[in-house]
This record gives structure tokens, sequence and C-alpha cells, in this order.
């Protein structure tokens, strides 16, 4: 067992102990058994070659543009959650769920995406650990390089995500703040 925590949810269920240093609004999107909405704006960045856009396109990603509005809906449903971003410029859904290997599992379109959680100063530092195509692993070298974050700015929930891939460069990267619509 990781430690104890009095949420069963799935971010403090794959923390433990950790879940408590969490910053406030972490915890408060993070965490509890209801549906919630954030709502704030994020800077979508990315690389303009024809590989990026097709990524993009294939994993309903954002296109870039600045300080695109944006809104998150994330339902808690049974054995996990459902993502539902709506940018400006994009619409991207996700199923993010606890692998037996006792990883963040995120379901992105035909991929399937695996993360080591850590706690790091009041923050969530999502570490790539693997990646699955059509149910395929792929080599650890083919998926690049990943940056995810999970903070606090005040009383806003702080994120940052930055992914490249070799041979096409920084086909994503966005970070902005939300308001926790938690109705608290």
């Amino acid at each position: 067992m990781r430690g104890m925590t009095t949420d069963e949810s799935l971010f403090p269920t794959l923390m433990g102990a950790a879940w408590a240093g969490l910053a406030p609004p972490v915890r408060r999107a993070h965490g509890g058994c209801g549906s919630i909405a954030l709502r704030g704006q994020a800077d979508v960045v990315g690389s303009g070659n024809w590989a990026a856009r097709l990524l993009r396109r294939l994993l309903g990603v954002p296109a870039p543009g600045p300080a695109q509005p944006l809104m998150v809906e994330i339902a808690r449903e049974a054995g996990g959650e459902r993502w539902t971003r709506r940018f400006a410029r994009g619409h991207m859904q996700s199923r993010l769920s606890a692998g037996p290997d006792r990883l963040l599992h995120e379901r992105l379109g035909p991929v399937l995406l695996r993360f080591r959680l850590e706690a790091d100063d009041g923050a969530i530092r999502w570490h790539l650990r693997g990646a699955r195509l059509l149910g395929l692993p792929l080599p650890r070298r083919w998926l690049g390089q990943v940056l995810a974050c999970s903070g606090a700015d005040g009383d806003r929930y702080a994120f940052t995500v930055e992914a490249s891939l070799p041979g096409i460069g920084r086909w994503i990267g966005y970070h902005g703040t939300l308001e926790v619509d938690d109705g608290a």
C-alpha cells in the first residue's frame, strides 16, 4: 500500500501519501468523486511542418495560437476519468485510468501513454514511461521528450505540456491557468 488517503479517486490513489503535499488547486482539480469543469486560457505552440500538423489532427490536439480560451471537463467514471478539453482552435478528449503497473494510463485516440506521477513542490510531474500505438508497444527512442506538470499559480490550477519527437521537433506545447469550478 502506497499511503493512506481519504480520497479514493484516480490521482490520490496513484500518488498515495504524496497527495497531501500538493497545492490546493491541484487537489481540487484531480481529487474527489464528482465531475468538475475548469475554465481559463492556454497558449498553444507547435511546429508548422506537415508531420506535426498531421499528428495534431490525428490525436485531436489543438492548433497553435496564443491566449486560447480553454474549458476542461473532467468526468469521473468507474475505473477512471474522461477529460474533454475545448480549446478555441481544437477539441481533445482522453481517458485516464490506473494501469496494473501502478502508472497513470492516458488513452488519446489510438495511443496509450503511461506516466509515473511524482509530487514536486506542490505540483505533479508526469514522467512518460512508455506508449502503445493500436496496442503495440513503441520503442522508447521513438517517444521523444515529454514534459508535463500540473501545479498552481496562486488559487488557479496551472499546467504545462510540451512534447517533441525525433525528426518532427516540438509538435505540441501548451501552458496556462484554469479556475477550478468544483462547487466549493
